[in-house]
């Protein structure tokens, strides 16, 4: 795909797991860059301050997102990987989390004996692969105590950043400071401290890194206001992750907030309905568009206003606008000042925060 991937590298890692794979990604690529360690990046979004989504560098670092979508990151080499959940995504393929586990195992199996896996203490799906490979493991958490890299003492500013201590192996390592919303991207940032640490990163570089870092594109990303109505774009695609934005979204001052919501891939609106359809609930005010197909087909007799009507079931109002345009003018009649309103989805809802911006 890119000419420099014909070069080897000797010490590829790899970020794994069904949500934050892009954020994590970058977090460490900036750490390593601003450590002087030269990497080669590939990462899923706009990262600004590579001024894209690759980076070609001289070292034996290479940090790329590893997808498990057809278990594609099998085809991977890593010297070291971070798994950051486990979650049952993708089912048109997986069918079920048990498949999704066992492509999990499969990866971290291809570590080498002098690897690194850095895991997720607080899912209990990531520290089942403690048992699929030989490297060495070291964990992250915010719940787990006997993790090794722990966050305590979290508190958020009206942005919605965090500032926490973090501890190693129970020990006070450093306090940090985010410039990104959510207590995700604390977890995030965990794991992206233990894999640095253990590369021999050290701790100033890592703090002025994360603190620098304000977020991959369309991860919570500010597309503007108007107003005093703040708009931002999210790719979340998956309930999990529309329900670490909605906690994100708690951290921060705001009247009401507005969700637009464009569900990606018939299949998994099907298979997931029910879950998306309550986590839709916490927001305040609910638009939902069509689906977008992406790479399927609607075999799966499923639409949008299935989505609205399960909305409905569970006693909270939800409506259903096809038009982009009429979206914009629905929601610029009606929020108000100190609203904050989101478009949510992996397709093209993004085009609708422009267009209430104009």
């Amino acid at each position: 795909m890119f000419g420099y991937l014909t070069r080897i590298y000797k010490d590829t890692i790899g970020i794994a797991g069904t949500h934050g794979k892009t954020t994590t990604t970058s977090m460490i690529s900036l750490c390593f860059i601003e450590a002087g360690l030269d990497p080669t990046i590939q990462v899923g979004a706009i990262l600004k301050e590579i001024n894209g989504n690759n980076r070609v560098g001289n070292s034996d670092y290479f940090i790329l997102e590893s997808c498990e979508y057809v278990e594609s990151f099998l085809k991977f080499s890593p010297k070291s990987t971070i798994v950051l959940n486990i979650d049952n995504d993708h089912l048109d393929y997986f069918k079920n989390l048990d498949n999704i586990k066992k492509a999990f195992s499969k990866y971290v199996a291809l570590l080498p004996y002098d690897g690194l896996l850095v895991l997720n203490a607080d899912d209990p799906n990531c520290l089942e692969l403690r048992s699929s490979t030989d490297a060495k493991v070291v964990t992250f958490a915010i719940e787990n105590d006997k993790a090794n890299f722990i966050a305590r003492n979290i508190v958020f500013d009206d942005n919605g950043f965090a500032k926490f201590d973090v501890y190693h192996n129970n020990n006070y390592f450093t306090e940090m400071k985010l410039s990104i919303p959510g207590k995700h991207n604390v977890l995030n940032a965990l794991s992206c401290i233990a894999l640095c640490y253990e590369y021999g990163i050290n701790k100033y570089d890592i703090k002025s890194a994360l603190l620098k870092f304000k977020g991959a594109n369309r991860r919570f990303e500010l597309v503007g206001s108007y107003q005093n109505i703040s708009v931002y774009d999210d790719y979340a695609h998956h309930p999990s992750e529309i329900l670490a934005t909605y906690n994100a979204l708690k951290n921060k001052k705001y009247r009401q907030s507005w969700i637009i919501f464009q569900p990606h891939t018939y299949s998994r609106t099907q298979n997931l309905l029910d879950d998306f359809a309550k986590v839709l609930t916490n927001f305040d005010n609910i638009i939902i568009t069509d689906i977008y197909a992406a790479r399927e087909s609607n075999t799966y007799n499923i639409s949008s206003k299935d989505l609205v009507d399960k909305i409905h079931s569970l006693g909270k109002t939800a409506i259903y606008i096809s038009s982009f345009d009429d979206i914009a003018n629905f929601v610029k009649e009606r929020a108000c000042p100190n609203d904050i309103v989101l478009t949510v989805g992996a397709g093209t809802v993004t085009e609708i925060g422009k267009k209430i911006l104009t």
